[in-house]
Order: C-alpha cells, then structure tokens, then sequence
C-alpha cells in the first residue's frame, strides 16, 4: 500500500510551512515513527514523523513552501525491510575480491601562462622593490622574457588596503520561514507602535543574599537552581496588577485588559530566539516559576516547543544579560505591550545611606507602547519591579523566605 503523508496542521492559524531539513533521501527504509523531516512555520521549528514504516519517496525539495493538507511524500507500507547485515557482508566481499587497476600515467603539467616577472629584476630594480615592500612577482615585467626594469620598479605602487592571500568567500542562503516572520514582526513592531524605553536600576544585593542563603537547599529539595527569573518574574506579576494598563493591548480601536499574567520568557535554541509563554504566573511559587521556565527552555533546545506553547502571551522578559549585555533596548512583542529587559549584574559604586558603597546593579529596561501606556504608568511600573527586586522578603516572600521558597 502507498501511503500519502501530508502536512499537519501546526496551529489554527498556520495555513503553509516550508521544509527546512529532509532527515532521509529518497528511496530510504524508514520506521513509525521515525523523524523524516524538520518543517519551519512563522513560529516554530517542528519534526515531521513517518506515519508508518516503508521505503519512502520525497514529493517535495528542501527550501519548498507547503500547503497544510498537502503531500509532501510517499510511503510504499508494502516494501520489505533491506537485511542491513547481507548487504555489509555483500559490499565487504566485492572489495576484497576487486582487483586494483593500474593507474595510467599522469601528463606532465603544463605550466600556466602569466603576464607578472618570470625571472629576476635587475640589481637596480631589486633595490627600488625592496624599499617599496613590493614583490618582484606583483607586478608586470616589461623586459625580455617578463623581466623586471628599473622603470617598471620606479612605477610600481604598493599595494593598499587588505593584505591580499586570505580568505574572501561569501555564501547566500536562504532565510528560514521563522526567521523571515520573526524579521516581519521585529521590522512592524518599530513601525506600528510608537515604542518608547524608559530605564532603571536594581541593586541586587538583598537577592544575592537570599540566593547565597537558601540556594544549596532549595536544590537539594527541588532538584534545580534558584536563580534570579523567578524574582523577576515574581515581580514583574506584582507590578503588572499595580499597572493593569501595562498588560493590556491595543486591538483595532479597542483596549483587551487581562487579569492574568501569562509571561512570555525568551530562551536560547537551535533555530534562535523563542519565546514560550508561561502561563498565569501570578498564581505561581518561586519553585513553580523555576520548573516551568526550565521545561519550556529544555524543550526549546531539544526542538520540541510547540506552536501552542509560544502563543498569547500578555507581556515579555528578555534576558540579555547571559550573553553580557549592559545596556539595552528590547523590541516589543506585539501584540504585547510592553516587554522588560535584563542585562548583567556587575558591581558598580552607589551611594546607601549617604555612603557610597559597593554593590551588585543590574540596569532594567522598559521598552512599551506609549499608544496605551502612559509615561506615569510605564516609569511607575519599572519602579515598582525595582522596588520588589530591592526589598523582596517583604514584598515578593511575605516575610517569609523558607515558606516562599517552599523549603
């Protein structure tokens, strides 16, 4: 029987895909199962499985834009399984048995024509080459047999620029779906929104305090790390409820409030940046925040996030600190309106208490649409992260670490 593998649908709102990667050729065995292409949407990378086992032929090249519905291979259930261990015993055999040929006897090379020096300049010439740090080589010889005058030494000019002898290859590639969309959406948010940055910043210390006190032991209980996104997201949820405009977007000539904090949180994968949601993490512990970031990370590393799981989210944190960036301005994910950047952690010099002090600052940016929020709301909203992150046992931890932090 022949099977007619087609397209899944990704999402509802996914209409066409574009095979990125074919992971068999055509004419394979392939089992159930078994991963035979990586297919790009405009929001995710996703594995096309083979429906059944069978010798497989490819209906479609890599590169091609595909319908969702339509064929893009055939799967003949009926051919027999290759004996693998005959064939390698088959293939041994032949090149045991195969005599070697006699190679025939190469042709001389010909040596290339040149127009530059073909024998040595002239004593005069060498002198005028050497004080120009030119070789005698890189140049035309206008003497008998392509020698090197001194006429020709005097009219030599060094050569400017890039040393020549590197390296100058470029290749042309293809973008992705997903980059080509991700490029759409980045190139419509500046163009659409009128986006505005406003800044901050966040001593940490009172967070490393915490981390250095209770982080060996929420690890032993919980078997992962206490690191700083689930304070930034504890806050952020915080301060989300104090600014209800800030978790709002604009839809035509309407204003769509939430009274949830679904959090999209941008991780590092295969195929870039991805953005999966986490979702109603207002009502999330600080244990819950770190289990849900950690799955969605791994599961974008591995190739397996879902179209489902990087959609609807009501605001965003990008972490650019990872890689060391200081200072940002993060670009709206829209329909988002707003989104918070973090940057390192480095110590800096800082004034407590009339004293000027050592301590770790993280800068904080707000980048939002001033469209639906206001500068009262998007300044008061990045100040009360701040606030939250700077005094987190009262108000993220209820003065209570232990029973926060669920140990």
């Amino acid at each position: 029987m022949i099977l007619e593998m087609k397209v899944p649908s990704p999402g509802e709102s996914i209409k066409e895909v574009e095979i990125a990667t074919w992971l068999v050729k055509d004419g394979d065995y392939v089992e159930k199962d078994q991963a035979i292409a990586e297919v790009d949407s405009d929001k995710a990378t996703l594995e096309l499985p083979a429906e059944m086992s069978g010798v497989i032929t490819l209906k479609a090249e890599e590169g091609d834009t595909v319908a969702v519905g339509a064929v893009v291979c055939l799967i003949d259930t009926d051919a027999a399984r290759p004996d693998t261990s005959a064939s390698s015993a088959t293939t041994a055999a032949a090149k045991v048995e195969e005599a070697p040929k006699a190679e025939a006897p190469k042709a001389a090379p010909v040596p290339a024509a040149t127009t530059y020096a073909t024998s040595a300049p002239s004593p005069a010439a060498r002198k005028i080459l050497d004080e120009k740090n030119i070789q005698p080589t890189d140049i035309v010889g206008t003497g008998k047999g392509g020698r090197v005058t001194k006429e020709d030494a005097v009219n030599a000019v060094p050569s400017m620029g890039t040393p020549t002898g590197g390296s100058r290859s470029s290749e042309r590639t293809k973008l992705s779906m997903l980059r080509r969309k991700v490029a759409e959406r980045l190139v419509a948010a500046k163009n659409e929104t009128a986006m505005l940055t406003t800044f901050n910043e966040v001593d940490m210390s009172a967070i490393y305090a915490i981390r250095d006190q209770y982080k060996e032991e929420f690890k032993a209980k919980h078997q992962m790390g206490l690191g700083f996104m689930s304070f930034f997201t504890k806050a952020v949820t915080r301060a989300l409820q104090l600014y209800p405009d800030v978790n709002s977007m604009i839809d035509g000539q309407e204003k769509i409030s939430y009274d949830f904090c679904d959090i999209s949180v941008a991780v590092s994968g295969p195929k870039g940046l991805m953005v999966p949601v986490v979702r109603n993490a207002e009502l999330l512990s600080f244990r819950g925040v770190e289990a849900e970031i950690k799955r969605l990370a791994i599961r974008a590393r591995d190739g397996q996030i879902t179209v489902d799981e990087m959609t609807g989210g009501t605001f965003t944190i990008s972490n650019g600190g990872v890689f060391g960036s200081m200072l940002s301005t993060p670009i709206i994910n829209p329909p988002q309106s707003g989104i918070l950047g973090m940057h390192n952690v480095v110590e800096r010099a800082i004034v407590k208490n009339g004293q000027i002090v050592i301590a770790p600052v993280m800068f904080v940016a707000l980048s939002y649409d001033h469209r639906i929020i206001d500068g009262r709301e998007s300044v008061g909203f990045l100040v009360a992260v701040k606030e939250a992150l700077e005094n987190p046992i009262e108000l993220l931890m209820d003065n209570n670490p232990k029973k926060a932090l669920e140990l």
